[in-house]
């Protein structure tokens, strides 16, 4: 029992380094960058070890994924979560993803908005994955809006989905441009924006962050 009680040890702990490095690779290159061959040869393992951890290209490319979404929770979801809900917490949400955008928590920029482009016309599990990830994060967006207006601190008119789309475009064009230019200045001008937003559609006497 304890050999293999250390042989799982061993499998998980070249798991989390094989998926730390498919995550830089995939936010830079694609998804389709991922092989067992490069992983192996990088990261000086045996290419039977790395299959046997994920059994297939797709599931490697699956569990990459995952890791995105797990470290993308870890980084944004979760501090965003500790602000009491309301106006403060929108904001804190968007503050949150441009920092992750900008300190390139993964070397390509935001994991998922490459990803997308790479999988957004195609079929199958990954793309239902990739899918499934925005259709989380939007949600979440539009959530946290809607407890914002329905604790009293968004006017009662406010259109949820809609100021959810601009505040996501937003912080995705940060994103492109910056990762395009090598540049910071989008993402004061995404924080221009999305407190311009906010302050559009605060009801009256709640205070909007200034950005300086």
């Amino acid at each position: 029992m304890t050999r293999l009680d250390g042989r799982v040890e061993r499998g998980n702990r070249t798991r989390k380094l094989v998926l730390r490095r498919t995550v830089d690779i995939a936010s830079v290159e694609g998804l389709e960058a991922l092989s067992v061959g490069r992983l192996a040869t990088e990261l000086e393992l045996s290419k039977s070890g790395v299959f046997a951890l994920f059994g297939s290209k797709q599931e490697l490319q699956l569990a990459t994924v995952r890791e995105a979404g797990r470290i993308f929770t870890e980084r944004v979801i979760r501090p965003a979560a500790e602000v009491r809900t309301g106006v403060g917490r929108v904001w804190r949400l968007c503050e949150l993803w441009l920092e992750y955008s900008r300190g390139r928590v993964f070397p390509g920029g935001c994991f998922f908005y490459g990803v997308i482009a790479e999988f957004d016309a195609r079929s199958g599990p990954v793309h239902d994955a990739v899918v499934r990830a925005q259709r989380e994060w939007t949600a979440l967006v539009e959530r946290t809006i809607d407890e914002a207006r329905t604790g009293g601190e968004l006017r009662p008119d406010t259109d949820v989905p809609q100021l959810a789309f601009e505040l996501v475009a937003l912080m995705e064009t940060a994103n492109a441009v910056s990762v395009l230019h090598d540049e910071e200045t989008a993402y004061r001008r995404a924080r221009v924006g999305i407190a311009s937003r906010l302050r559009g559609a605060a009801a009256d006497g709640v205070p909007v962050p200034q950005v300086d």
